[in-house]
């Protein structure tokens, strides 16, 4: 037997021995000086914790003689068991910092190195796969500009700020205004976009937009709410015929709409509603106090409007 071997045998004689004091707290520490009883108590002992038998012949030849030989692997497993391990295996792994022993493995490393290397290998790949991950996230992430135009004249919409309400999946929206050029930055790595866009005088339109990564520049066209357009036309307008007027109106507004002035001043901010017939009269009557307006929001439904949102223009007036 190789004495890398010999002296792991020696050292589990000590754990042996170790074992055994736990119940013949008297033992001799040294497996060399037991004799007669000690050497049946071991028997006894033996067979209890591992179910294994040996001779008193088989205890000198490889336990007490001088030059003790190490026994076969099977009785190893045994003896190991009895101190507490799995099997000869368990108790060299376990045991491998002893002096001058090293790994019999052929590429010299020791288990413990070994061990090391099982969570080193699956840890740095893991990093390298997160630092690739970022990598692609950092290079995939491109800046994109969306400019909105009117859909029938193809001219920008400007002057005016466009609310943009983004739309990603497991996320709340994130709203956004552009600026007074009709256009707004959005970085993102996605490939598609969803936006809700609310502009004055258009129609509350959701937009679905792939991504291109070579275009940077992106158009959207919104179409005008031409009703919104014209109840604004009509509270700027001189008009003579207030019948017709009053006949358009009561067209294009719902009969259970709700309409809703939003009144601003300097120390408070609340609203006025009003039905339909009530926001009709002070349209239509020369003395009627709707002048300037300014539509904030329509819906529509049934190619009739159920919700105004509007305020005066104080400056215009």
């Amino acid at each position: 037997m190789s004495g890398k071997k010999h002296i792991y045998f020696e050292h589990l004689k000590t754990k042996i021995v170790a074992v055994m004091q736990e119940t013949h707290p008297g033992i001799n520490s040294s497996i060399a000086e037991w004799k007669g009883q000690d050497i049946t108590d071991f028997q006894e002992d033996l067979r209890i914790r591992a179910n294994a038998n040996i001779s008193e012949k088989w205890f000198y030849t490889h336990m007490k003689s001088g030059q003790p030989s190490v026994p076969r692997i099977d009785m190893l497993n045994l003896l190991c068991k009895y101190a507490g391990y799995s099997n000869w295996d368990d108790f060299v792994f376990k045991n491998n910092n002893l002096t001058g022993i090293k790994n019999d493995s052929p590429s010299g490393s020791s288990p413990k190195n070994q061990n090391r290397y099982f969570y080193l290998v699956p840890l740095l790949g893991l990093v390298v796969v997160v630092l690739f991950y970022g990598l692609f996230k950092m290079f995939n992430t491109q800046q994109y500009r969306f400019c909105f135009y009117d859909a029938d004249t193809h001219e920008p919409i400007t002057g005016c700020r466009i609310e943009v309400t983004l739309l990603s999946e497991g996320e709340t929206p994130v709203q956004n205004m552009s600026g007074t050029d009709g256009c707004f930055s959005l970085k993102t790595d996605k490939s598609l976009v969803n936006m809700v866009v609310k502009a004055p005088y258009y129609r509350t339109d959701t937009i679905k937009r792939i991504i291109r990564k070579l275009n940077r520049n992106e158009m959207v066209m919104l179409h005008a709410d031409d009703y919104a357009l014209m109840i604004h036309y009509f509270s700027v307008m001189q008009v003579d015929d207030w019948e017709k007027r009053r006949s358009r109106l009561e067209a294009m507004i719902d009969d259970g709409a709700m309409i809703c002035q939003v009144v601003s001043d300097k120390t408070a901010t609340g609203m006025a509603l009003y039905n339909k017939e009530e926001f009709i009269n002070r349209m239509t009557i020369p003395s009627g106090n709707l002048k300037n307006i300014e539509i904030l929001n329509t819906q529509m439904r049934d190619n009739k409007i159920v919700v105004l949102r509007f305020r005066i223009n104080e400056k215009k007036k």
